[in-house]
């Protein structure tokens, strides 16, 4: 792995959590292997980010019942991350800030979004913020977080992939280390989750 950063939160700086939820979990609709491994350091770091009044995000499918991605509806994937249900709740360990804001993706029926940019105001809101560095971890490396991460750097942000804080689906084989390499190589840095608490 290359451009290993030693990522320090500070001012400028934003956290994005994305889409830690029920169904990305073993057990869940559409599991992530290990997915449930990035809740630990994602919590830690978030705490960090709220001690230094730092702004945290949180992606989220959320979609209706009959969404385009769904098997039924000639998509790729079977039922997940429906809207209220348990399957879309935030992993029942991730707890984050009070003052968290939590970003909505993929809410109308016939289309979809891969990056928690898509559809959504999380851009306006860190720029409206001064936000010059995302810090990003979450599910899965090889979708959203790839989508997410190619989004932030296209518009201008630098982007701290927290290494230890995300997990492939790996749908086929290599899939999330293409997606790693791939992230890389458009300009991302990549940090701990852990060590970044901490500094």
């Amino acid at each position: 792995m290359t451009n290993v950063f030693p990522s320090r939160p500070g001012v400028g700086d934003a956290l994005i959590i994305v889409d830690v939820q029920n169904d990305f979990l073993p057990g869940g609709a559409l599991a992530v292997p290990e997915g449930d491994r990035v809740v630990a350091p994602l919590i830690q770091l978030a705490a960090r980010f709220a001690e230094l009044g730092l702004p945290v995000f949180a992606t989220r499918d959320w979609h209706p019942q009959d969404h385009c991605s769904f098997a039924a509806q000639g998509g790729p994937w079977p039922p997940h991350c429906v809207a209220g249900t348990e399957g879309a709740a935030f992993a029942p360990g991730l707890r984050l800030p009070e003052t968290a804001v939590v970003v909505s993706r993929a809410t109308e029926a016939a289309s979809d979004a891969y990056s928690g940019f898509q559809g959504t105001t999380l851009g306006v809101q860190l720029a409206q913020l001064g936000v010059k560095r995302v810090f990003v971890g979450g599910l899965a490396t090889d979708y959203c977080v790839l989508n997410t991460v190619s989004d932030a750097l296209a518009g201008g942000l630098e982007v701290v992939l927290l290494a230890d804080a995300i997990r492939a689906v790996d749908v086929n084989p290599g899939d999330g280390d293409r997606a790693l390499a791939a992230m890389l190589a458009a300009g991302a840095l990549t940090g701990s989750a852990t060590q970044a608490a901490a500094a």
